[in-house]
């Protein structure tokens, strides 16, 4: 089956779950200079879910968000070949609207088809829900990378 297709096959459940654990993540925060605490759950292609949070720095630009650590401790515990189906993305205070960054976008990109479905915060506490293409529509990936190494 395509990641496609399990990420159309998502029901409200397992969006509720997922949604639940990001939210869950959230609560482990490291966020003592924003106080914005962020968690992301990911659900794999091989059924599991990871999960991670945002821990910041005094030196903001070494903060890592939350959907970044969630990649980055999938790739620890299932390898280096995972495939992101569907992400959820939460806060503690859910009526602020909380996208993935710029940076996390080009980095769920490297393990995510254009079809991930995405899961956030929307406006005034909506859920809010778009593909990986709709958050990051010209991403530059190893495919990019293919290209201007056959010149």
């Amino acid at each position: 089956m395509s990641l496609e297709n399990k990420s159309a096959n998502l029901d409200e459940s397992g969006i509720r779950s997922l949604r639940e654990q990001a939210a869950h993540a959230a609560k482990h925060a490291y966020a003592p200079y924003s106080h914005f605490h962020v968690g992301a759950a990911l659900l794999l292609e091989d059924g599991h879910v990871i999960t991670g949070c945002n821990v910041e720095n005094a030196s903001y630009r070494l903060t890592t968000c939350a959907e970044q650590a969630a990649i980055a401790r999938a790739v620890v515990e299932r390898g280096a070949h995972i495939r992101i189906v569907a992400m959820a993305v939460a806060n503690e205070n859910a009526t602020i609207a909380c996208q993935p960054c710029g940076a996390c976008r080009q980095t769920i990109a490297e393990f995510a088809d254009p079809t991930c479905r995405i899961f956030f915060p929307g406006e005034h506490g909506e859920p809010g829900e778009c593909t990986l293409a709709d958050l990051l529509p010209a991403s530059f990936n190893a495919q990019s990378l293919q290209h201007t190494a056959s010149k």
